[in-house]
């Protein structure tokens, strides 16, 4: 997709209050940085539908906020099959929510892994939630959402540019 048409990426968890708002902001960061936060569309959802409307988890936005960026605009939503017709790429951060989406997904979807975009990760690397844990864990989320995302525009790049 070049000149005016947009790319769209959606990044799936299972609330919508951690781990992906923390990846589509640091995104969208990123994509800024390279010069392609004009070029692609970046949201994100969850599978289950318990938080929709809700803003972002305290811990995700403090571990973002102590890095700069900010979450504070965030506000949860569900997956909705039908969005497979506007998305180019569906990541899901962890095994369990791509069985989901790909048991919803139209033949050809691209739906993936968000980490298998990280090139220092295992094959099948899974962003972990940690929503039930303290906020070591967010930090941890943080530093595998910015090496996926880096990894994530480089790709982006190859089929932008």
């Amino acid at each position: 997709m070049l000149g005016c048409m947009s790319y769209h990426v959606c990044l799936v968890c299972l609330g919508n209050i951690c781990r992906s708002p923390m990846a589509e902001v640091v995104l969208r960061h990123t994509l800024d940085e390279h010069g392609l936060g004009e070029l692609v569309t970046v949201d994100s959802a969850g599978t289950g539908g318990w938080h929709v409307g809700s803003g972002m988890d305290e811990r995700a936005a403090a571990a973002l906020a102590a890095a700069g960026y900010d979450g504070s605009g965030h506000r949860a939503r569900r997956f909705e099959r039908e969005w497979f017709d506007h998305i180019d790429l569906v990541l899901a951060m962890d095994a369990e929510n791509l069985r989901t989406l790909r048991r919803i997904a139209p033949p050809g979807a691209d739906v993936r892994l968000f980490r298998s975009f990280d090139p220092a990760a295992p094959e099948g690397a899974e962003v972990p939630d940690p929503y039930y844990g303290g906020p070591e864990g967010f930090t941890e989320v943080l530093r595998m959402v910015e090496a996926a995302s880096e990894g994530l525009v480089k790709y982006l790049e190859g089929i932008l540019r």
